[in-house]
């Protein structure tokens, strides 16, 4: 095994067993065995479990970022904004369903450091998106009679509990999948009778 490889290999290993079984039921003695490595070199690219854990937060917290940036920033009709930043929402969380199962399960078990800054970085994500429902809003397209924090729950419900019922072995083609859902959330903020 090439030494590059072998946090990769740890890492994929977590993300695995913290899916499988739990963050706190997952020992390192796993995690080693399932990656081929030794407790040494896994300490050596991760100085704990929860450095480990932190990593799958990062990882997802900063591709769906990156993302939503892009989109905002190539500009475009307000509605056509908002279903690209949902589509690839919904698409980059299917694409890493086990990261998201671990990470609506188990933001608790972070490190009290660690969760306010997943929690400072998911309010930025989520106050970006919102920006997108006011100027709809603005735009006389989008509902005023619910709040927008409440708009946005609304959405991110779903994308939470993909992991608990989306099979990538199952009928439904990701990009379908991601489209109906983001297709449902933009008919539910148009005004009604409009």
């Amino acid at each position: 095994m090439k030494d590059s490889h072998v946090a990769d290999d740890v890492a994929k290993a977590a993300v695995e067993l913290f899916a499988l079984q739990g963050y706190a039921t997952t020992s390192v003695q796993q995690i080693v065995e399932a990656a081929g490595v030794t407790k040494g070199a896994l300490y050596h690219y991760f100085q704990s479990k929860d450095d480990l854990l932190f990593g799958i937060y990062d990882g997802l917290l900063s591709l769906q970022r990156s993302r939503l940036d892009e989109i905002i920033d190539r500009g475009g009709p307000t509605d056509a904004v908002l279903r690209a930043a949902c589509v690839d929402v919904l698409e980059t969380t299917i694409d890493h369903l086990a990261e998201a199962a671990v990470f609506f399960r188990s933001m608790h078990l972070l490190s009290a450091p660690r969760q306010q800054e997943v929690t400072r970085r998911r309010r930025a994500y989520h106050d970006r998106f919102a920006a997108l429902i006011v100027r709809g809003q603005a735009e006389s397209r989008y509902r005023e009679d619910i709040p927008v924090a409440v708009l946005v729950a609304h959405f991110f419900s779903d994308v939470h509990y993909l992991s608990q019922w989306y099979s990538p072995d199952g009928p439904e083609e990701p990009g379908l999948v991601a489209a109906q859902l983001a297709d449902l959330f933009l008919a539910s903020l148009r005004r009604p009778g409009g």
